[in-house]
């Protein structure tokens, strides 16, 4: 069986059944990482394993055990690689990517494979995806939309624990500036573009809303 077919039947043997994290991110994970590690001559062994495991441990965003999350998925990948005799001498090359992908763990990536493996990860919270995946989040967390008096936290910290679209706040807006790469940079300024203007257009659609742009500055 070909490698990456391997990872693939591996992480559907988890069963991770979670829409915002489950197969299909981790295809555009994997897709983009192979795309920014190509352009940012990154080695493709590392970068190309780690993305595809990731996530192959499941944390909820609103567990206590959110930070470990990417340790324990690191410490499952590098057993699981080593059970299928992968090449030593990059498996903690790997281990430190999965590890320093996540936004809650912050662990700053200390090689370039770790930058391209986060940037991808970070690209798939961002644009259109990015936005249902943060919509079916919070459907799933049982979170409102957004705050009736203040959608857009324009007069009150934004609090993403409470309301959807805080988290655009919060998290979302915020990303562009920990792009480690170029390439990720440029890709996140382009989706962040269109997170704007979907707040533009829901800000037309509130009752009693000013329709001034609500960007990524509340």
């Amino acid at each position: 069986m070909h490698l990456e077919a391997q990872f693939r039947q591996f992480i559907l043997n988890e069963g991770i059944t979670d829409a915002s994290h489950g197969l299909e991110h981790v295809l555009r994970v994997v897709a983009a990482a192979r795309q920014i590690g190509r352009e940012e001559n990154a080695d493709l062994d590392v970068v190309i394993p780690a993305a595809w495991l990731h996530d192959c441990v499941l944390v909820e965003k609103n567990s206590s055990d959110r930070s470990i999350a990417s340790t324990l998925a690191a410490e499952k990948g590098k057993e699981y690689l080593q059970s299928i005799d992968y090449s030593a001498h990059l498996l903690d090359d790997i281990f430190h990517a999965i590890q320093a992908h996540s936004f809650s763990a912050g662990i700053p990536p200390r090689t370039l494979e770790a930058r391209v493996v986060q940037d991808a990860d970070r690209l798939d919270a961002l644009g259109a995806i990015g936005l249902a995946r943060c919509l079916m989040t919070g459907e799933r967390l049982g979170l409102p939309l957004y705050h009736a008096q203040d959608p857009f936290a324009r007069n009150r910290p934004a609090d993403d624990r409470r309301f959807v679209i805080d988290h655009f706040y919060v998290k979302l807006f915020t990303l562009t500036a920990t792009m480690q790469t170029a390439a990720g940079q440029r890709e996140a300024r382009q989706r962040v573009q269109f997170l704007n203007k979907f707040l533009e257009q829901l800000a037309t659609e509130l009752p009693n809303e000013n329709p001034r742009s609500p960007s990524s500055e509340p």
